[in-house]
């Protein structure tokens, strides 16, 4: 994995390396975050990298990050997986702050972010989409999924289980702040 990040070109190992040591100036500087919806925490680069895994991502497929926050999952996907990407972040700060770094990673024809509430977006167009909300909202969330996805879409959920789903896979990624990564498939239409 690493040697994929040392070969994606340098705009993006530098937009990559920004966000996970958290050097940027402006992140290290961002007042606290809240809304009613869920608090913005970033996953970890091995949790990106799981959760991409384990959605199978086929090139060409559209990935929706639902609270996008600084469009670490957006980039790697397209990056990586050379996927459309689509993130949804109700921060106009955050989704500004994607944006700019999409930009910056160059991956801007593929990744856009919609700056938004995740619970009124349309996700008609989403084959994978991969979230990382506290469970009431995972389960506020869950008719829209039900109701937008096509059968054979997947969904990749960051510590929070859908409460009703049965989840295909939990991975479990070690250390000192253990993540569990659940995932998704939606059923074939009755």
């Amino acid at each position: 994995m690493r040697w994929f990040y040392l070969n994606a070109g340098p705009a993006f190992a530098a937009v990559l390396l920004a966000l996970v040591v958290g050097r940027s100036p402006a992140l290290a500087q961002s007042p606290p975050y809240s809304n009613r919806l869920s608090p913005y925490v970033a996953s970890p680069a091995r949790v990106v990298d799981r959760m991409l895994e384990l959605a199978n991502i086929k090139p060409g497929e559209t990935v929706y990050d639902l609270g996008c926050g600084d469009g670490r999952i957006l980039i790697a996907a397209v990056v990586k997986y050379r996927a459309k990407a689509v993130g949804v972040e109700i921060s106009p700060k955050y989704a500004a702050r994607a944006e700019a770094w999409i930009k910056k990673a160059g991956v801007e024809n593929q990744a856009r972010v919609i700056q938004g509430d995740l619970l009124n977006v349309d996700l008609t167009g989403a084959d994978v989409v991969t979230i990382y909300l506290e469970s009431k909202l995972n389960e506020e969330l869950r008719p829209r999924l039900e109701r937008f996805l096509k059968p054979g879409a997947r969904v990749v959920s960051h510590d929070y289980p859908v409460a009703g789903w049965k989840p295909l896979k939990v991975d479990r990624i070690p250390g000192p702040q253990g993540h569990l990564i659940y995932l998704y498939e939606m059923p074939p239409l009755k």
